[in-house]
């Protein structure tokens, strides 16, 4: 917070209270106790009574408690608070409880096989909490994702299917860059690349463009998806020969993908889930697809 804002705050906040305190004991003392003001509301006559004293004395002591808890914590701009608490040390601080007591916990299941563990419903109940809080945000609370985000329910695996392939993906992250082709290739040419693409997941095409639409695969899609377009988990290039299509799978969205690529990110979650967490995350995503 720059030292400006920092002075603003201090200074809206301190100069708020003083404002209610000088209102509250300005109207302490009244003109006429015990006569009407002459203010009439549904037939409800208006004293000129002093607040009571329980009254009085509540918003005295509540001005008292704003202006401790202003010195006690960090509350007033850039002053840190005479009491060094923060709230990145508190979350440090019931982190490491909640590792204290949840951590052995996590570490029983680390020597299971993933194949194992994803059969354990004790280790699947803490495996779906740890899906919700992580990776529901994208993936969906289901886990078949959506335009943009993998389908955790199927048997595609656009960066391997096999434990140590999972894992690496969880804990490292994954990046996935698919190189828009407009500049190289004109509408015709996305159009007849289109079709050859449909022709390989075995969806109707139009024959003499997917010819065309070979030639121009093989010179510049072949390199990551494979001569057959069967893909390579090693450099998350998807099969294209089934039906599964991660942002669409009409002709105006393969188009649209070809056209102007694509950029995928997985985030790397190593920091924040450590590897027994991970482990049972895998076994988690791997009952998924089961």
């Amino acid at each position: 917070m720059s030292t400006g804002f920092s002075l603003f705050v201090i200074i809206g906040t301190l100069g708020s209270l003083i404002v209610f305190a000088l209102l509250l004991f300005f109207n302490r003392k009244v003109k006429n106790p015990g006569q009407t003001t002459g203010h009439v509301y549904d037939g409800i006559e208006e004293y000129d009574n002093p607040m009571p004293a329980w009254w009085f004395w509540g918003f005295v002591l509540s001005i008292i408690f704003a202006l401790g808890y202003l010195i006690y914590f960090p509350g007033l701009g850039n002053f840190p608070g005479i009491g060094g608490w923060t709230s990145e040390q508190r979350l440090a601080d019931q982190q490491q409880a909640a590792e204290e007591r949840y951590g052995p916990i996590f570490a029983q299941y680390r020597q299971v096989p993933v194949e194992e563990l994803a059969q354990n419903t004790a280790a699947m109940r803490m495996g779906q909490r740890l899906y919700a809080t992580n990776c529901a945000q994208c993936h969906g609370s289901a886990g078949t994702g959506g335009n943009g985000f993998p389908n955790l329910t199927d048997a595609e695996w656009t960066w391997g299917s096999s434990p140590e392939q999972v894992t690496v993906t969880i804990a490292q992250g994954r990046r996935a860059i698919m190189p828009a082709w407009s500049g190289t290739l004109d509408e015709y040419g996305i159009r007849d690349v289109t079709e050859y693409l449909l022709r390989l997941s075995g969806r109707d095409h139009i024959s003499n463009q997917a010819d065309a639409g070979q030639a121009h695969f093989q010179q510049l899609c072949a390199a990551c998806h494979g001569a057959d377009g069967s893909g390579q988990p090693m450099l998350g290039a998807p099969d294209l020969t089934n039906d599964i299509w991660l942002y669409g799978g009409s002709r105006e969205q393969i188009a649209d993908v070809l056209r102007n690529g694509r950029n995928g990110v997985m985030p790397p979650f190593a920091d924040r889930l450590g590897e027994d967490r991970i482990h049972i995350l895998n076994a988690y995503v791997r009952s998924l697809a089961q």
